[in-house]
């Protein structure tokens, strides 16, 4: 992603865990936690969604770490459907100890971050993409940013405003954006940038 990224390695439940490291110039304000789309699908901390991520999170001055899940790339273990993907995100939470953590996720990725931040302290929780139609997605913080393209037509739009409506958790709406944010991760990114406190 950038000349500073560096590749660390968390002991896991299941084995070690890759993970890309950035910093920020300076001290980091906070660690972002950021996890990557399906891994049976082709997600891996490479996508492109959740690099730009990283580096909107890079520029708000935390410290931003991607880890590969189960099976991917140098990460250690196989696919366990979530729950030992879950348990891998919690040992980097653990290993990071952060004072304050942001948890953000793409699709899949974004479905497990929501169940984790019922489960550790956090900051902020940003969803993108979050993959409500494949998982069980809890109730999230009413600050939560929750940013969802206008034509995904992996997650549909309707579903996740069915997820959303009970909970009264407003969503931000990326106009003729697919599910990969193809042509619009400057406005993804923007998003990010622009609604952090």
């Amino acid at each position: 992603m950038r000349p500073s990224t560096r590749r660390e390695f968390v002991r896991g439940p299941a084995g070690r865990i890759e993970c890309a490291v950035d910093a920020p110039h300076g001290s980091p304000r906070g660690t972002a936690l950021i996890a990557h789309p399906h891994p049976l699908y082709g997600g891996t901390l490479d996508n492109k969604v959740v690099q730009t991520l990283a580096r909107a999170f890079v520029e708000l001055g935390y410290q931003a770490w991607r880890p590969n899940f189960r099976g991917v790339g140098a990460t250690e273990g196989v696919h366990d459907e979530g729950r030992g993907e879950l348990d891998d995100l919690r040992a980097v939470v653990e290993h990071v100890q952060a004072q304050k953590l942001v948890l953000a996720g793409f699709s899949f990725g974004a479905a497990l971050q929501a169940q984790l931040s019922k489960k550790v302290t956090i900051e902020r929780l940003v969803l993108v993409g979050v993959a409500v139609t494949s998982f069980d997605v809890p109730e999230v913080a009413r600050d939560s940013l929750v940013i969802h393209g206008e034509n995904d037509d992996t997650v549909p739009l309707a579903a996740v405003l069915d997820w959303a409506r009970p909970q009264e958790l407003p969503l931000i709406i990326v106009p003729g954006a697919d599910h990969f944010f193809h042509r619009k991760l400057h406005v993804l990114r923007g998003i990010v940038e622009s609604n952090w406190r």
